[in-house]
């Protein structure tokens, strides 16, 4: 179980990056970004399984094809897509804040799960968490109007970062049961075929979306002016390799090795990372609400697991 914890957090490090890029390239859309990132993903996925792929794809049957579809839609490119449009319209720490509701909602819908501990013995830690997101959403609010958006941008970019965490709450608590379900792929080549599918469905979209728009898919007018292509590629590679091919590969392992009420905490770490890239980015230490906020949804994540592995050593072998 501590494997798992250890690999939730890695993942975590990595995922927080992804809050950070529609601020690094603001220029671009959201489905520039996520197609962008996804198809960087599925050429390095393409690589690293190129010496298995005809072996992998042996193995696959109808019902993979079915969760790789499903999952690279609610897992990658639509959950990617709304993230984005929250932190270019909401800004970085609303959205990594709303999307830290994941543990709660996780939790909740994994529950009855096999292995999981009832919610009554997590009741505490859960309030823990959910008070520390009360703190960082009552600071975003007291300092709204430092931001300089527009009331109706920011609810607009809250309403899409709230699409993201339905979309990903689903999404894990999905994987994590087909994993468990089906364990006749590793982590490692679930996470490849995950990204190659995602690949494949990114150049589809965007072939589309470059059809509809000819070659603007921001399908506004001027949108392409003081754009910098090679900046453009080179973040999305790395937040192809890190974010989505080691992210993934980790949080695999984690999804394996934890029941699927400790994963759903296991993601605040995701928003931890975000939080601290966040401070970093804007070179400015974190406001008392803030610091309040991240104490109170770490000792949330500690107790909950301190409540797991207690349960892990009561339960016969």
């Amino acid at each position: 179980m501590w494997k798992g914890v250890l690999c939730g957090l890695l993942a975590g490090a990595m995922w927080g990056t992804v809050f950070i890029a529609p601020e690094l390239l603001a220029a671009f859309s959201p489905l520039e970004l996520a197609v962008g990132r996804y198809i960087a993903y599925g050429c390095i996925a393409l690589v690293l399984m190129a010496p298995r792929l005809g072996g992998l794809l042996a193995r696959l049957e109808r019902s993979d094809y079915a969760a790789m579809l499903r999952h690279a839609l609610a897992g990658n490119i639509i959950y990617y897509m709304l993230l984005a449009v929250g932190v270019k319209l909401a800004g970085v720490a609303p959205t990594s804040l709303i999307i830290g509701v994941l543990p709660i909602v996780v939790t909740l819908l994994g529950h009855k799960d096999h292995g999981s501990v009832p919610l009554s013995r997590l009741a505490l830690p859960l309030l823990v968490v959910g008070a520390g997101i009360a703190c960082i959403n009552i600071d975003t609010f007291m300092h709204a109007a430092d931001s300089g958006r527009a009331l109706g941008t920011t609810l607009t970019g809250v309403l899409c970062a709230t699409g993201a965490l339905l979309c990903w709450s689903w999404y894990a608590v999905d994987n994590a049961r087909y994993l468990k379900r089906n364990p006749h792929f590793t982590s490692a080549e679930w996470s490849a075929l995950y990204g190659l599918s995602t690949g494949v469905l990114s150049l589809l979209i965007g072939g589309l979306a470059f059809a509809v728009w000819h070659g603007d898919v921001t399908g506004a007018a001027g949108a392409a002016s003081g754009r910098d292509w090679g900046l453009f590629w080179t973040c999305n590679a790395l937040l192809a390799l890190g974010a989505s091919v080691i992210g993934n590969q980790l949080w695999n392992i984690a999804s394996r090795s934890v029941p699927v009420t400790l994963s759903g905490q296991l993601i605040l770490f995701e928003t931890l990372f975000a939080l601290l890239y966040g401070f970093l980015y804007r070179q400015a230490w974190p406001r008392p609400l803030e610091i309040a906020a991240i104490v109170l949804l770490v000792a949330g994540v500690a107790w909950s697991v301190r409540v797991h592995a207690l349960e892990d050593e009561l339960t016969p072998a």
